[in-house]
C-alpha cells in the first residue's frame, strides 16, 4: 500500500502532465494520469486536446499489461458517460486497475460522483482528495464554467510603479520588459478569448494573437467592446484569417447596415445590452458562456478594466509593474473613471502571489466578487 507521501508525489506528477494540455482542451478540463505498480511509474498520459483520448486511456495504453493490479492516479474523476470518447471507467475496469487515486470529483453536476461510484461498486479501491486544492486551481476556468455557465475572467495590465499604463499621448510600448511580454503570450495561449475596448484598437491597432516560437495551436477568440460600432474597417484585428473568430460587441441601437459592413469572414458582430453608454459586462458574460468561452483575458485600457472591476465580473488579476516612474499626473491610469468614496469600499483582492519576470514584478490575486459594486 503506497504511503500518503507516495500518493502526493504521484499525484503531483499527474498534475504536471495535466498542465501540458493547457490551451488545447477547452471546453474540457486539463487532466493527467499516472499508472504505478510496485512503487514505480509504468504508464503516463494526459488529455492532449478536445476530442482526443482522455488521460486515463493514454496512461493505461502506455502501461499495457503492467496496468493489471496497478494503481491509477488521475487529477479528475474518471468519466462514466459517452461523449466524444467512450467512458474512462470501462478502460479502467478492462485494464484490471486495482486502486484509483483521484484529486477531486468532477464538478459537473450532471456527472459528479458517477465514475467513482461505479468503480467502487466493481471492487476498485478509491481514494479521493489528494492534492485537491492544486487540482482545483489548475482547472479553475473549467470549474467556474461548468457550474455557472460563465467564463473565468482574468484582468491583466502592465503599469509603471506609479500606476500608469500609458503616457498622455497613449504610448504604451513598452511599459513592461521582454520576459513579461512573453509570459503574456503564454497566458493568451491558455485562454479561450481575449477582450479589449475600442480605444485600445484605435490607439494600438493590435492583432491580439499568440506569438511564441515554441508553441503551436489555436489563437484565442478576440472580443472587441465597441458600443457605437466605430471600429475602422481596416483595423488589423479585422483582417486576420487564422480560423479564429473576432467578435465585435456593440449596442443594439447600431444600424443593421453598419453591422453588415463590419461583419464578414471571421468577424462577427454581437449585440449586447448597454449600461451608462458602455457594454453591460454582466449581461455580456452569459452570452460569451453560450459561445463555450470558459476563460477570458481582459487586456483592455483603463475604462474597460474599471468597468470589469465595477461590474464584479473579474475573478483574478495579474498586474505587471515595471521599474519605471512616469512622474506626472497626465498619463493613462490602470482604472479610469469614478471610484468609491471610502477605502473600505475598494475591491478586495486575496491569495496574493508575487512573481518576477526579469526586472518586472507581477502581482497575482483573486477578486472578491461578492463585494458591493461601485455605482
Amino acid at each position: 500500500m503506497p504511503s500518503q507521501m507516495d500518493d502526493v508525489d504521484f499525484m503531483n506528477r499527474a498534475l504536471e502532465l495535466a498542465g501540458r494540455g493547457q490551451g488545447s482542451t477547452s471546453p474540457n478540463p486539463m487532466v493527467g494520469a499516472v499508472v504505478v505498480k510496485a512503487g514505480r511509474i509504468v504508464g503516463e498520459g494526459y488529455h492532449e486536446a478536445v476530442g482526443r483520448a482522455h488521460a486515463e486511456v493514454n496512461a493505461i495504453e502506455t502501461a499495457g499489461r503492467r496496468a493489471a493490479g496497478a494503481t491509477l492516479y488521475v487529477t479528475l474523476e474518471p468519466c462514466n458517460h459517452t461523449g466524444r470518447t467512450p467512458p474512462c471507467t470501462e478502460a479502467i475496469l478492462a485494464a484490471g486497475i486495482r486502486r484509483l487515486v483521484v484529486a477531486m470529483a468532477d464538478p459537473n453536476p450532471h456527472v459528479r460522483g458517477g465514475g467513482i461510484d461505479i468503480l467502487r461498486k466493481q471492487g476498485v479501491e478509491v481514494t479521493t482528495g489528494v492534492q485537491e486544492n492544486r487540482a482545483r486551481r489548475l482547472n479553475e476556468a473549467y470549474f467556474k464554467y461548468i457550474t455557472t455557465g460563465l467564463p473565468h475572467v482574468v484582468v491583466k495590465c502592465a503599469a509603471t510603479l506609479d500606476g500608469w499604463i500609458a503616457t498622455h499621448s497613449g504610448d504604451s510600448k513598452w511599459v513592461s520588459g521582454q520576459r513579461s511580454r512573453e509570459y503574456v503570450h503564454r497566458l493568451r495561449h491558455a485562454m479561450d478569448a481575449i477582450l479589449v475596448g475600442i480605444e485600445t484598437v484605435e490607439t494600438d491597432d493590435p492583432q491580439l494573437t499568440v506569438r511564441l516560437e515554441d508553441v503551436e495551436g489555436i489563437h484565442p477568440r478576440r472580443i472587441i467592446l465597441d458600443t457605437h460600432l466605430r471600429i475602422a474597417g481596416n483595423a488589423r484585428v479585422l483582417q486576420l484569417r487564422d480560423g479564429v473568430d473576432t467578435v465585435v460587441v456593440t449596442g443594439s441601437s447600431v444600424s443593421e447596415d453598419r453591422r453588415k459592413k463590419i461583419a464578414g469572414t471571421g468577424v462577427r458582430v454581437l449585440a449586447a445590452p448597454v449600461k451608462n453608454d458602455r457594454i453591460d459586462l454582466n449581461a455580456l458574460m452569459p452570452l460569451l458562456g453560450r459561445m463555450q468561452i470558459t476563460s477570458l483575458l481582459i487586456e483592455g485600457g483603463g475604462a474597460v478594466i474599471a468597468s470589469a472591476l465595477h461590474d464584479r465580473v473579474v475573478d483574478k488579476i495579474m498586474f505587471f509593474y515595471a521599474p519605471k516612474i512616469l512622474g506626472g499626473d497626465d498619463g493613462v491610469p490602470i482604472c479610469r473613471g469614478a471610484g468609491p468614496d471610502a477605502m473600505k469600499d475598494c475591491v478586495p483582492v486575496s491569495e496574493l502571489k508575487v512573481h518576477r519576470f526579469g526586472e518586472d514584478v507581477m502581482i497575482e490575486g483573486y477578486v472578491d466578487r461578492s463585494a458591493p459594486r461601485i455605482e
